[in-house]
């Protein structure tokens, strides 16, 4: 299990205990990290009974009962409840993943849950994430060509394409970023492993044809370089992606380059 630290903000402290549900015969404790801008002793950790013979088997299934049954000031990011919108990502019992597709059954004991590390806390569950979200669009992801444009499409070769895989997967959860100690440390310049994967999917498409002004844009003593390898990304990424090695990748390009 990665050991993740803590958001930015201050160690929380034991909250509010809700009482058990009468009647139930099957029980689990979650512990959720808790925080409202407007409210009092925050931060801090509230406990929930949540019987599990009335709700789905996911620990997402578990956030939504709470929610619809206990405490509906909970505050939680959801939307596809597939795996694909990266919207419920957090840090469940340890390590940064999707709380739609994490059963409850993987996890023994207390279930304890918290929003992704290291990063601002909007509320509860919910980080900001404008930062991450600004530094994807600094690599300009999107195709871009200075030939005329064809009259149907992009050609590309079926070689050429499956070099996007494992690449174009990614849902931009952030569970690697927030992983990452690098990120963690200087999060404001290092662009990250998630910004990093997405710059090499452009750098390796074959349509595209911006490679040099791209690796400029990444030639930086902290943008690119402060990857130390450490795999945190390549362990939690909820889709099996390694940013690790397309990070490595575009360092290899960056030395290629100069012969």
């Amino acid at each position: 299990m990665v050991q993740l630290a803590l958001p930015k903000n201050s160690r929380p402290v034991d909250g509010k205990a809700w009482p058990k549900p009468a009647g139930a015969n099957r029980l689990t404790e979650f512990r959720i990290y808790r925080y409202d801008p407007d409210g009092e002793s925050n931060p801090r950790i509230d406990t929930y009974w949540v019987d599990r013979d009335d709700c789905g088997p996911m620990v997402l299934d578990a956030i939504l009962w709470i929610k619809n049954k206990v405490d509906p000031t909970l505050t939680f990011r959801r939307s596809c409840r597939e795996g694909i919108c990266g919207s419920c990502a957090m840090n469940i019992d340890g390590t940064n993943t999707l709380a739609c597709t994490k059963a409850t059954d993987d996890i023994k004991g207390v279930v304890r849950i918290y929003p992704l590390p290291h990063m601002p806390v909007v509320k509860d569950l919910v980080p900001d994430l404008s930062g991450f979200y600004a530094q994807h669009a600094s690599i300009q992801p999107w195709l871009q060509t200075t030939s005329p444009e064809p009259e149907k499409e992009w050609r590309q070769s079926p070689d050429d394409r499956h070099k996007l895989d494992g690449l174009y997967e990614c849902i931009l959860c952030a569970c690697c970023s927030t992983s990452c100690p690098s990120y963690w440390w200087n999060g404001d310049r290092y662009l990250g492993p998630a910004a990093l994967l997405q710059a090499y999917r452009w750098l390796i498409d074959s349509r595209d044809e911006a490679t040099g002004e791209r690796l400029d844009n990444l030639e930086d003593p902290f943008r690119l370089y402060r990857c130390h390898t450490i795999m945190n990304c390549a362990k939690v990424c909820p889709k099996g992606l390694n940013p690790a090695k397309a990070i490595a990748e575009i360092k290899k390009m960056m030395v290629t380059r100069q012969f």
